[in-house]
């Protein structure tokens, strides 16, 4: 599989073939935006335009995914010149577990379903629409602008508004609009979606709010993953030592909707088909150590691993002071 990074040194930005043990410059291009553009506008395939361009000069990977080199990874995608212009958003309820999840949450029991478990089994029945068919709509969440997007090693943030801060570890898809409005897969990339669980307990309503929080994506963007039976793992870090741990997998065997039905919802909207824009679409967790009474702490270390996507993705969670100060709106009038 071709697997990429994005790295920066000052002001310099590149994108870099994984060769492990060494990430090998690509030559004419400065981000994955970049080479995406010109494989549209050449109508050319990623994988083989990586190849052709893939002749810069080559550095140590494992200095670099430490934090001990002068070059930095940046997310595994980003709009550099407008950060706006890229749309951080996700789909909910597309596992087992996470129906699960949200199920005890909200306090109800096995016969009284909450509307989250109504809507995920409406993707049982649905979400897998044959060839040409559009099946039933999945959960879908919005979390940002790329302003929010955090590169591996990078603090993800519990904001002085929250309650709490929570890992929700998942696969993201990555796409481009090209000219014609035509949504294009760039690839796909390991995605920590991060949000407050305890804020949504109070209430399912509060999901929406909950989800407008700094999330990870990379630090590898995968251009032809194998997205069928993905198996990975979870880590909370406390203190140098493992705190929690689980078993986790995903891809479309592991989902109650498929990957076209997913996109398919998502893309309907005219307004994420605007050409140039770039979208982040986190695919749904299995798994959260919230849902197993897990507490995160300021400093715990939050790892996320799925096979086939490189090397894992790991962040600090930082805890910033509460502030009750209110917002003050002034008027122009």
């Amino acid at each position: 599989m071709t697997r990429l990074v994005q790295l920066q040194h000052g002001a310099i930005r590149r994108v870099a073939l994984v060769q492990e043990p060494q990430l090998q410059l690509l030559t004419e291009v400065d981000s994955v935006l970049d080479l995406a553009t010109c494989a549209i506008a050449s109508n050319s395939h990623l994988v083989g335009l990586v190849s052709q361009l893939a002749r810069g000069e080559k550095f140590d990977y494992d200095s670099i995914y430490s934090g001990d080199s002068e070059w930095k990874l940046l997310p595994a995608v980003d709009h550099p010149a407008e950060p706006s212009r890229c749309l951080v958003s996700g789909t909910g309820l597309t596992h087992v577990g996470s129906a699960q999840n949200r199920q005890a949450m909200h306090g109800k029991s096995e016969t009284e379903l909450t509307d989250s478990m109504k809507m995920f089994r409406s993707g049982l029945e649905g979400g897998r629409p044959a060839p040409g068919k559009i099946g039933s709509a999945p959960e879908w969440f919005y979390k940002g602008t790329g302003t929010i997007l955090r590169a591996h090693g990078e603090d993800l943030i519990v904001p002085p508004y929250a309650e709490d801060g929570g890992e929700e570890a998942e696969v993201a898809g990555v796409y481009l609009i090209g000219p014609n409005r035509q949504p294009h897969r760039i690839g796909m990339a390991l995605g920590n979606e991060f949000s407050d669980h305890k804020y949504e307990r109070r209430n399912y309503l509060h999901l929406a709010s909950s989800k407008i929080r700094t999330c990870s994506l990379g630090p590898e963007l995968v251009l032809d993953p194998a997205f069928d039976q993905v198996p990975g793992s979870v880590t909370i870090e406390r203190n140098g030592s493992t705190f929690w741990t689980k078993a986790i997998a995903t891809g479309e065997s592991e989902m109650c909707h498929s990957l076209a039905n997913i996109e398919h919802h998502h893309f309907k909207f005219e307004t994420h088909r605007r050409p140039g824009d770039l979208h982040v679409h986190y695919y749904g967790a299995c798994a959260l150590s919230f849902g197993a009474g897990v507490e995160l702490s300021d400093g715990d270390v939050m790892s996320v691993h799925f096979e086939g996507f490189g090397r894992p993705l790991r962040n600090p969670l930082r805890v910033t002071p509460p502030n009750h100060t209110p917002i003050i709106v002034h008027s122009l009038a």
